[in-house]
């Protein structure tokens, strides 16, 4: 900042030099001082005008630049520090999907596991069911068996009673009858 203050007061005296120069040409008319003096009091402000600037340039330019240079830099930090956040969690996600297939195969193979038990499960509950139905059906198959020989037992019992009565009654004559009576009487007495 001194350079560029000293530079501003250099070229303010290399502007200013004609001016100088051409006060020792002498005069070619009488001129107020005013008049006279107007171009170095011109250079003058000028200067002081640009030294004023260059000071106070100088004294908050430092400051000010230092904190940009600071707030770039902490925007930098923590752009780095967004940049490795992103590349861990890059790194995360290629992990997530180098281990995908894995864990699809995985799921896959438990979900296989987990068919085969309910098939076998539902296999057993069916097989259960089945041999229920068969023991119930041969249940039922002996009892309609019983009732079906019990009834043909009390069907040929009929047949053979009526049989019976049918030779019973053929071979009975009244001399035949009347010798059955006086045989139950005296068993009787």
């Amino acid at each position: 900042m001194k350079r560029i203050a000293h530079l501003i007061v250099l070229l303010g005296f290399a502007l200013c030099a004609p001016a100088f120069a051409q006060e020792h040409k002498g005069p070619e008319k009488e001129e107020s001082f005013a008049e006279k003096h107007e171009l170095e009091l011109k250079w003058a402000n000028f200067v002081i005008l640009a030294g004023l600037l260059g000071y106070f340039i100088g004294k908050n330019a430092g400051p000010f630049f230092a904190a940009r240079s600071e707030g770039i830099r902490k925007d930098m930090d923590n752009s780095l520090k967004q940049a490795q956040e992103a590349k861990a969690r890059v790194a995360d996600v290629d992990r997530r999907l180098a281990n995908l297939e894995a864990d699809l195969a995985a799921l896959k193979a438990e979900s296989d596991h987990e068919a085969q038990v309910e098939r076998d499960r539902v296999s057993r509950i069916t097989a259960d069911e089945i041999a229920k139905i068969q023991a119930h059906a041969e249940q039922q198959i002996a009892t309609a068996g019983k009732a079906a020989r019990m009834e043909l037992r009390r069907h040929a019992a009929e047949l053979a009673i009526k049989l019976a009565e049918q030779k019973i009654q053929a071979r009975m004559s009244g001399d035949t009858q009347d010798s059955l009576v006086q045989g139950f009487v005296r068993n009787l007495k």
